[in-house]
């Protein structure tokens, strides 16, 4: 079976793992500290505060910028429940527009017909790897005094001209297992604003300054060295991660280049992909349905992932709630009843690929 991701780590993490246990200091320390020097950099920000998991990294930027209840959050429904969940967490309102079939990304034509005169903050989530429009989001935020937070848990190193992802507002990063840059559990927080990034150092150490100088109510989100000495290598190596992520990416497109009922992705111009998923798009028109899909890739030993089979909201545990705000978003709805993730990670072979075309050309009926 050919597996949808693969994580493998090499001798520099061993390395600076062992350096960590070590110096018998495992908490947050100074590798914690260069991490954020370097993923700023790689940002192109000032700050970055590292936490302890991604959704946090959603919850702890929510909490500084101060909202009330009833303020809005405008988001996509097409995401993980992270998203939801910290915005409700936070003590906000959710409040969702709908994507463009172009890069699964919420749309911000449809922002626009989603903003009141509550709306605080709009969230776009930069999903699979590709970032959101967020020239046009920049000037919706501008004209309305509105925080920006995106939620780029999947686009690290992902940029709309020069500017990358995390560099509009506050952007949040994960660093899950299966990230194209992974510390197991992790996150970060990037800001080039001064006062929120120190507010956010306060915040994720129990509302301390300094030891036992309380300033603010706190929590523990800290995260550790030895998470921190997992990513210092990968970001290290991170553009030529990429750049054979693009080079995988280009290899599937073209193998499935005209496949009848097959949508495949692509890198939107003036916008940079580092491709965390490839994600085709299984339409009517295939034969054969999104999940008959999957389980005949499946029994040709190629895996494959179904992120998401529905809307963040389409859940009861999220449905007749005055928080959760939900709208008519059928470009979305549709898009999660087609979508199928392909492998695409550093690992694959040229044969994998090779044979990954192959099977879907096969189950489509496409002629080789």
């Amino acid at each position: 079976m050919i597996p949808i991701t693969v994580v493998e780590f090499g001798p520099e993490e061993e390395r600076l793992v062992l350096e960590v246990l070590r110096s018998g200091r495992i908490a947050q320390g100074p590798l914690v500290a260069r991490f954020e020097e370097d993923f700023a950099q790689l940002t192109g920000v000032k700050h970055a505060v590292a936490v302890n998991n991604g959704t946090t990294s959603l919850v702890a930027s929510l909490q500084v910028l101060d909202l009330k209840p009833g303020d809005e959050v405008i988001t996509s429904p097409f995401t993980f429940a992270a998203s939801l969940n910290a915005i409700l967490e936070a003590g906000a309102t959710a409040r969702f527009a709908d994507i463009s079939e172009d890069d699964f990304n919420v749309d911000p034509a449809s922002i626009e017909t989603r903003l009141s005169d509550r709306t605080r903050v709009l969230m776009p989530v930069h999903l699979f790897g590709q970032i959101a429009d967020m020239e046009r989001i920049s000037v919706i935020a501008q004209d309305r005094g509105l925080h920006i937070l995106e939620d780029a848990a999947q686009a690290h190193g992902s940029s709309q001209g020069s500017a990358k992802a995390g560099s509009f507002g506050l952007g949040s990063f994960s660093f899950y297992a299966t990230k194209n840059i992974t510390t197991g559990e992790g996150g970060i927080i990037t800001t080039d604003d001064d006062e929120l990034a120190e507010r956010l150092r306060i915040l994720r150490n129990q509302g301390m300054r300094a030891r036992y100088e309380y300033v603010m109510q706190g929590h523990n989100y800290r995260l550790t060295d030895l998470q921190a000495a997992l990513a210092i290598p990968q970001i290290e190596r991170y553009p030529a991660t990429v750049q054979q992520r693009q080079i995988n990416a280009a290899a599937i497109s073209d193998g499935l280049a005209g496949v009848t009922g097959l949508v495949t992705p692509r890198e939107l111009p003036g916008r940079s992909h580092v491709w965390h998923q490839y994600t085709v798009r299984v339409t009517e028109d295939a034969g054969v349905s999104r999940d008959e899909f999957v389980a005949k890739l499946g029994e040709a030993g190629v895996g494959a992932g179904v992120y998401y089979p529905h809307l963040v909201y389409d859940y009861d545990a999220y449905r007749d709630r005055d928080d959760v705000i939900i709208e008519p978003t059928p470009v979305a709805e549709r898009i999660a009843r087609e979508v199928v993730s392909l492998p695409v990670h550093t690992h694959l072979t040229p044969g994998q690929i090779t044979h990954i075309v192959a099977s879907v050309r096969s189950i489509l009926g496409a002629s080789e």
